[in-house]
């Protein structure tokens, strides 16, 4: 019997898991002074104490637990590289996974260096489809939920203000040329709408709101991609009202604050 046929069978008393799995905006990084720090608190151990402040530690499956799986520099290739090792070992019931920004993100040294040449991303737009699909195809196949968090949106003025620093402003002739920062950003989070869409499996559009993304850009570090303290808490709570929703937890525990998302099943 597999993963999948047991997840049928969950007996009261079992443990719900959920594994967050992502890049460095799971993991928690923030830009701090001038310099990337991991924050104290990350989206995923504020679920877990959101979570467990709702229900007293338990549900009527067990005790629930959030396993933080985020990795620095982390992209679609390399997260499901490490998909089985580091997220299904652990036989979560839930894998969030918020993935994207670093597939579309340059090599900016090269970038620099011939401002005139043809650049490609880290991840192609079609390999990153590919991942997408492959990541839910693998988490289904173990007896796991998938549930995908749309691209978090950047503030391309302060990316770009935090790349020239460090590759110098020759860049910018070539982000123009391009289409711009955010052009790239949208064009990856639009493919990962369509793989969800394909797939049906539940996502949660953080952009779903008139206004959001200039919220969202309010709670962005220095380098206009990071979050603060503040963003971290904001996806935590977002990431909440989406299992109660998805009626994963109990309804009358959901507090009337939290965000509400939009979700497409």
């Amino acid at each position: 019997m597999n993963r999948k046929d047991e997840s049928k069978r969950k007996k009261v008393g079992q443990p719900m898991r959920i594994v967050c799995a992502g890049d460095s905006l799971t993991r928690g990084v923030s830009l701090i002074r001038g310099r990337l720090r991991i924050v104290e608190n990350p989206y995923p151990k504020l679920l877990e104490q959101s979570l467990r402040s709702a229900f007293g530690a338990t549900t009527a499956l067990g005790e629930i637990t959030v396993t933080n799986r985020g990795a620095f520099n982390d992209n679609s290739s390399s997260l499901l590289k490490r998909l089985a090792k580091d997220v299904l070992s652990e036989e979560p019931d839930i894998v969030v996974i918020e993935i994207g920004a670093n597939d579309c993100d340059f090599r900016w040294n090269e970038v620099a260096e011939a401002p005139d040449l043809e650049h490609t991303p880290y991840v192609p737009l079609e390999r990153f489809a590919s991942n997408i699909e492959r990541m839910v195809e693998q988490i289904q196949e173990a007896g796991a939920k998938p549930l995908l968090l749309t691209l978090l949106p950047l503030d391309p003025v302060r990316y770009y203000r935090h790349l020239s620093k460090r590759f110098g402003t020759g860049i910018a002739h070539w982000i123009a040329c391009c289409g711009g920062i955010e052009h790239w950003h949208n064009r990856y989070d639009e493919a990962l709408r369509q793989c969800v869409g394909k797939l049906g499996v539940d996502h949660i559009d953080v952009r779903a709101r008139d206004g959001q993304v200039q919220l969202w850009r309010s709670m962005l570090s220095d380098d206009g991609i990071h979050l603060t303290a503040t963003g971290y808490q904001h996806v935590s709570s977002m990431v909440f009202s989406s299992l109660f929703a998805l009626r994963l937890v109990n309804p009358g525990t959901v507090s009337e604050t939290a965000a509400e998302p939009h979700i497409v099943s």
